[in-house]
């Protein structure tokens, strides 16, 4: 299995992680003793599933503060997949430079898709878009040149 198939199955276990724990209050060690015991992990790149597991709330005021401006309602009007998806494309933008702005956006996109209310890829990439503008604007201007 390739490695960018291992990554996009990282990001999306990570979704589900993250939605339960938004949802349930359950504490990260538990969700992730959970997720290793009812998924098949050896083709998911665990290194990737646990850093968003643990940082995505370890930074989650930082995240939040990064789309929230771009956002056309309030953070709490936001559907619980929605919010968990630009947390997770927003902190790989914010504080994993490796991975290039286009990929973190375009793997939100495809989140949003498979698991996001009707049209929610539209909104998710225009806010995303925004943070990217923001946050990667070096990267950004690079390509451009």
């Amino acid at each position: 299995m390739s490695k960018t198939k291992a990554k996009q199955k990282a990001r999306k276990l990570s979704l589900q992680a993250l939605y339960s724990w938004d949802m349930g209050g359950i504490d990260l060690q538990t969700i992730e003793v959970n997720f290793h015991t009812e998924n098949d992990m050896s083709k998911v790149d665990t290194d990737l599933f646990k850093s968003l597991l643990y940082e995505v709330p370890k930074n989650l005021e930082k995240i939040d503060e990064a789309y929230q401006p771009h956002l056309d309602r309030e953070q709490d009007q936001l559907d619980p997949v929605s919010r968990a998806i630009l947390r997770i494309s927003t902190y790989e933008l914010l504080f994993s430079i490796e991975v290039p702005y286009k990929v973190a956006i375009n793997e939100g996109v495809n989140l949003a898709k498979t698991f996001g209310p009707t049209d929610a890829y539209k909104f998710i990439n225009g806010v995303l878009d925004q943070v990217a503008a923001q946050s990667r604007a070096v990267e950004i201007a690079a390509k451009q040149g």
